[in-house]
């Protein structure tokens, strides 16, 4: 019967060997391949030779249990050493203490017929990987020298060689006992070698990884910077183009009064002309400015619950104003308790512009209406016009900075920021920004907000 307690001490027990293994090895931070592969080459042969010391004894071998006995001895001096007083092993020690215990015990274990040739190149194999490569030529000729010469020794003296074991069964066991030795020691070097190249492999790939995403983000940034130049290029060019125009207009309408060549018609005719292209200039530069500091810092957003009606209608009525100079009904129609969380400032900027394009691409007599209504968990604004409507070559471009602006139908003219600013506002806001367009039937702008609780309802203002 089993006793489960045992059963848990042993299998607890199995578990910690593994780690107790690693942690007499050393990791790799603190000691080189080549030190951890000498601290493993060096417990398994005190292992092995703390097994083959009593073996030994008990078969009469009492040259090769003296013999395990210094082989352990040397490592657990050079172990000691390196592991716990961080001071370089001695390959040289190792090396040649290898060269004298395998020599001796060749001619004291049956020489060519013992088990000592199956033991040396393996042994030599650990040299190797515990020399740095300069040495490799060197270790290589004093083993191979060394090897010939004891196999010429027993050629022309056989008598040198003892042969403490019978022929047969004293042979398979010499044979048996000495396999584990470089059967061990390939499994360390292959296993050592192995890990580390697969841990180099993967570090390496990590890093091609990382380059390559590295480089495809630069790649993406360069391609962004020459975007932006090229849009800011080309924003200049209209503006200063845009800009220039209304006030060649004023320094020459000012030469013409200090001429005295105007009559009173003329004169009113070019003050109205002044007065609107001073106006679209003006919104021109308020949508200029607020889009150059989005780009240099970003607004600062101030959400709160605002009735639609109550913040718009100053807005509202300054554009029916508007409209009316060039004989368009503007009209709304938008519940007094509609509310939605937004920011006062940038939601003004928005209707306004969306309005003034409605004015703008609607010809005399049309008509413009602003409804609000709510849409599931949102607020729409809608501003709805009868005007000329968008043509479809120029929907793709129509939230880009660099859309070519448009002339209205009395030859207005912007520099095609506004609805730039206004599809950032409203992101900016937590809404969004839609629209609908027939040419030569009109175009229809929705904007959604978030609807929060109620504020204060104001009387009905539908006009």
């Amino acid at each position: 019967m089993q006793n489960p307690k045992l059963n848990y001490f042993f299998v607890r027990y199995c578990r910690r060997i593994p780690h107790l293994w690693n942690s007499l090895i050393g990791d790799s931070s603190n000691f080189s391949l080549e030190s951890r592969i000498f601290h493993s080459i060096s417990l398994s042969l005190m292992v092995l030779a703390a097994c083959y010391i009593p073996y030994n004894l008990v078969a009469g071998l009492k040259v090769a249990a003296v013999s395990c006995l210094l082989i352990g001895t040397v490592f657990l001096h050079q172990f000691y050493f390196s592991r716990f007083r961080n001071k370089p092993h001695s390959n040289v020690i190792f090396g040649i203490t290898g060269l004298f215990i395998f020599s001796v015990n060749y001619f004291s274990n049956a020489g060519i017929s013992g088990s000592t040739d199956l033991i040396w190149p393996s042994y030599l194999l650990l040299v190797f990987a515990i020399s740095p490569y300069g040495q490799y030529l060197a270790w290589l000729s004093t083993y191979v020298i060394v090897f010939i010469l004891i196999h010429l020794a027993e050629y022309l003296d056989p008598s040198l060689v003892s042969h403490p074991f019978v022929q047969g069964k004293g042979q398979v066991l010499d044979r048996i006992t000495a396999f584990p030795i470089p059967v061990l020691a390939i499994y360390i070097i292959i296993k050592f070698i192995r890990k580390n190249y697969d841990k180099e492999r993967s570090e390496v790939s990590e890093k091609t990884k990382s380059i390559e995403l590295r480089n495809e983000q630069i790649l993406e940034q360069k391609e962004q910077l020459e975007k932006s130049n090229a849009e800011k290029s080309k924003l200049m060019s209209i503006i200063s183009h845009d800009l220039r125009a209304p006030l060649v207009n004023i320094q020459n309408y000012l030469e013409l009064l200090s001429e005295d060549q105007l009559d009173s018609q003329d004169r009113e005719m070019l003050e109205n002309s002044l007065k609107d292209a001073t106006r679209d200039t003006i919104n021109m530069l308020s949508n200029l400015l607020n889009w150059s500091r989005t780009q240099m810092t970003g607004p600062v957003v101030h959400l709160t619950a605002l009735n639609l009606l109550g913040t718009l209608l100053p807005t509202l009525e300054m554009e029916r104003s508007l409209a009316a100079v060039k004989k368009i009904d503007l009209r709304w129609d938008i519940a007094s308790g509609l509310t939605a969380t937004g920011d006062k400032d940038m939601l003004e900027l928005v209707i306004r512009n969306l309005i003034s394009n409605a004015i703008k691409f609607t010809r005399p007599n049309g008509h413009i209406l602003i409804r609000g209504s709510i849409s599931g968990a949102d607020c729409k604004l809608e501003v709805n016009d009868n005007g000329v409507g968008i043509p479809s070559d120029k929907r793709a471009d129509l939230f880009s900075p660099v859309t070519e602006p448009a002339y209205g139908t009395e030859n207005e003219r912007g520099i095609g920021l506004g609805l730039v600013l206004c599809k950032d506002f409203m992101e900016r806001q937590g809404g969004r920004l839609n629209y609908e367009s027939t040419v030569g039937t009109g175009s229809s702008f929705f904007i959604f907000l978030p609807l929060s609780e109620q504020v204060p309802n104001l009387p009905d203002r539908a006009r």
